[in-house]
């Protein structure tokens, strides 16, 4: 969360920077419509460019995932800028359009305008010209973006239609992009917000358009077809194998992939619960009902289907020097756990295993199957690790002290955690504040939207 909160502070500071070497917000003499015209091209600025780092984040980037610590943490940036991208949108927005309805409606006067100095560039005077259409197009652009965005803000919008409108954010940008390049006004471009500004959009319109030609992940898609489906009924979960022929790099368990399994609704994110063996080439998703899609995952997949894969992505590796690891998997949240200790298992089997840190697996659930507990027992212990299994109706909710009552030595251990974020957070502060060191608590953010 660190590096991506940093990059976000960045997104703001620096057009904010930039814009003060430029400018000031602060006309002299202060009036308001001295201070409208230079705070909607700051608002314009600061809008563009947290769309513009989110247009490219929409490309799914992998060589940025170790400075952000995962495509997990990079999509939770993606919303961060998104909500910015909204918030001062609405403030350029309205200080253009709100200033002219306070004018109609009586409750500001607009200064007499003196007489127009003539202008000598030919481009700035071209760009004058289309001053009115490009306000026109920017404004209904800035309709169409502030809809899409709060679609995908509303959780209670199916993803499949999140996923398709989604993408329309390419188009409304792309109008915004040239919105921008006309309204901008003329002398900052030869200066340092100029430079910065002429990349931000640079760089978000060939997003934009490797977004609308489809290409995002091409390269990374691979063809599979199901093995094998079982369905643990009283979970409501399903584990899916699938064959992976050719193609496919191989990945490390606690990285998640995105699966097509019907064309019309798009690809799904969903973390890989099983190793890598080049040998057998078969990949494993466990999935809980909690959808549309998901909910008939069971019924709808079966031996034959083909399907698409694409990844892998994610930095959820459980890679540390830490002497003890701690691991939480709230509900579903135990599928990275199921493909780390599918690996540890080969390891040993196969006499490979060097030194490890000891573990120990929290698993919390709201439900209890049988037979998917014991294959996660028998897991455990070919792993030679320590699981513990807590159903809340039957033994409560797991918090810091039952964790630290049953790990005597946890502050040696570093802390991976992947379930519900409250759940999360909650137990981070917890365990920071009885002397867990900041930077020891991992946390996958699997949340696309």
């Amino acid at each position: 969360m660190k590096n991506i909160k940093i990059t976000w502070w960045l997104a703001l500071l620096a057009p904010a920077g930039l814009w003060l070497l430029a400018d000031s917000l602060w006309p002299q003499p202060w009036t308001y419509f001295g201070f409208r015209t230079v705070a909607v091209q700051f608002s314009g600025v600061i809008a563009m460019t947290a769309m513009s780092i989110a247009m490219v984040l929409a490309t799914r980037p992998r060589w940025l995932e170790p400075h952000l610590a995962g495509m997990d943490k990079m999509y939770r940036l993606h919303k961060w800028l998104g909500i910015t991208a909204l918030v001062s949108g609405l403030a350029h927005w309205w200080l253009a359009q709100g200033t002219k309805w306070m004018v109609g409606w009586g409750w500001i006067t607009r200064p007499a305008r003196g007489p127009r100095q003539p202008i000598a560039d030919p481009l700035q005077n071209w760009l004058q010209g289309q001053r009115h259409l490009a306000e026109q197009l920017g404004e209904w652009a800035f309709y169409g973006a502030a809809l899409l965005i709060a679609i995908a803000l509303l959780k209670r919008v199916p993803y499949r239609w999140f996923a398709k409108t989604h993408q329309l954010l390419a188009v409304a940008y792309g109008v915004l992009v040239l919105h921008a390049l006309v309204l901008l006004e003329f002398k900052y471009w030869n200066q340092p917000l100029g430079v910065w500004m002429a990349l931000m959009l640079a760089a978000g319109a060939a997003s934009a358009v490797w977004v609308l030609a489809g290409r995002v992940g091409a390269r990374r898609k691979v063809a599979g077809t199901v093995e094998s489906v079982r369905y643990f009924e009283p979970l409501g979960v399903t584990r899916t194998e699938i064959a992976l022929p050719t193609g496919w790099p191989g990945h490390t368990p606690g990285q998640f992939a995105f699966v097509t399994s019907v064309p019309s609704e798009g690809p799904h994110p969903f973390t890989i619960a099983s190793a890598w063996d080049a040998t057998q080439r078969r990949i494993r998703f466990v999935t809980k009902a909690l959808g549309d899609h998901t909910a008939t995952t069971h019924t709808r997949l079966c031996p034959g289907v083909p399907v698409t894969v694409e990844g892998p992505y994610g930095c959820f590796t459980f890679e540390d020097d830490a002497p003890r690891q701690i691991w939480i998997g709230g509900g579903i949240g135990i599928t990275p756990f199921i493909g780390r200790m599918e690996q540890l298992a080969q390891e040993r089997a196969a006499g490979r295993a060097g030194p490890q840190p000891i573990v120990d697996l929290f698993h919390t659930t709201r439900d209890e199957d049988p037979a998917a507990l014991e294959l996660m027992r028998t897991d455990a212990e070919a792993a030679g690790i320590t699981l513990h299994v807590l159903v809340d109706a039957r033994d409560g909710r797991l918090n810091a002290a039952r964790i630290c009552a049953a790990v005597p030595d946890w502050r040696q251990a570093s802390f991976w955690f992947c379930g519900p974020a409250g759940f999360g957070q909650a137990l981070r502060r917890d365990l920071e504040s009885q002397g867990l060191p900041k930077g020891r608590f991992h946390q996958e953010l699997f949340e696309m939207r």
